[in-house]
């Protein structure tokens, strides 16, 4: 393994290989920057079902045993489990080697693992902007982290190397890669990501219990609905795990969204114009900015 001149990782375990997990490894591949992809994982059929597709090369059932030899470890499982898998793989990685995760909550995931670092692996947690609402081998491909953000969050006990190597790994895929505190990534995530799933969630809940009519008023939605709410496909037990990692980062966003709906039910109450027109040419303004 190496970070001078060409990139190259010698030995890669995928602990979890679906969107995520998955996507790297091809990506990797594509780009002729990994031997070895040793997936890892509960499910024998996706197991298999990622070595058919070209996923990964070898498969386990294993945990301690899949990754032994690898120089990194990439934990893509749901937020809530990583910190144990943390627990039973760094006892069993070879010193030198590098654990780092995809978890979209950081705060917790590092506060955890921390205290079982023996200084033998380093450890860097990272969070790669980047998905769809699909799930399993299938759904990976190649090219889901071009053009995107990978956010790490090293704390003092990163070594500066394990860093390095990993923000290399990200930019071979073709991410942009960003580093932060712990405190702020998980802010930022409650307000870009978590916030707007909880609403997509919400909304969806929302509309199909309206009992005004017999019919389903869900199957006449159209383009604007169906896009706004892709999102609610999301894997439940993810989101779930998403909303109690960071709750009180989640909590504030809600609060503040609730605050902006209230003003804009005052207004549709008041009938004023005005006041809506102003409130609708701010928000397409601030969306309009970050096309």
């Amino acid at each position: 393994m190496s970070t001078q001149d060409r990139f190259f990782i010698d030995r890669l375990a995928i602990v979890g290989v679906g969107l995520i997990g998955g996507s790297l490894a091809l990506a990797l591949k594509e780009a002729g920057c990994v031997g070895e992809v040793t997936g890892i994982g509960r499910g024998l059929p996706n197991l298999n079902l990622a070595l058919e597709l070209g996923v990964v090369d070898k498969i386990t059932r294993e945990l301690e045993e899949g990754v032994q030899q690898a120089d990194v470890v990439f934990l893509a499982t749901p937020v809530m489990t990583i910190p144990d898998l943390a627990r039973r793989v760094l006892p069993a990685m070879k010193p030198g080697a590098i654990l780092t995760d995809g978890g979209s909550v950081k705060g917790e995931i590092v506060e955890r693992i921390e205290p079982y670092l023996s200084g033998e692996v380093a450890f860097v947690p990272g969070h790669p902007i980047a998905g769809t609402e699909k799930s399993g081998a299938a759904a990976a491909f190649p090219t889901l982290y071009r053009d995107r953000r990978c956010i790490l969050t090293p704390t003092e006990r990163t070594p500066a190397a394990a860093t390095a190597l990993i923000r290399r790994m990200w930019e071979t895929v073709g991410s942009e890669v960003v580093v932060m505190d712990v405190d702020k990534h998980d802010r930022i995530l409650a307000a870009i990501s978590h916030l707007p799933h909880m609403i997509a969630y919400t909304l969806v809940n929302a509309v199909g219990s309206y009992d005004h009519f017999e019919e389903n008023i869900l199957e006449y939605s159209a383009g604007g609905f169906r896009d706004f709410t892709r999102i609610a496909s999301s894997d439940p037990a993810m989101w779930r795990d998403i909303a109690l990692s960071n709750r009180q980062a989640l909590l504030e966003m809600l609060e503040r969204y609730e605050n902006f709906l209230g003003e804009l039910k005052r207004d549709i109450a008041a009938a004023d114009g005005q006041k809506l027109f102003e409130f609708f040419l701010n928000s397409k303004t601030l969306r309009d900015a970050i096309l």
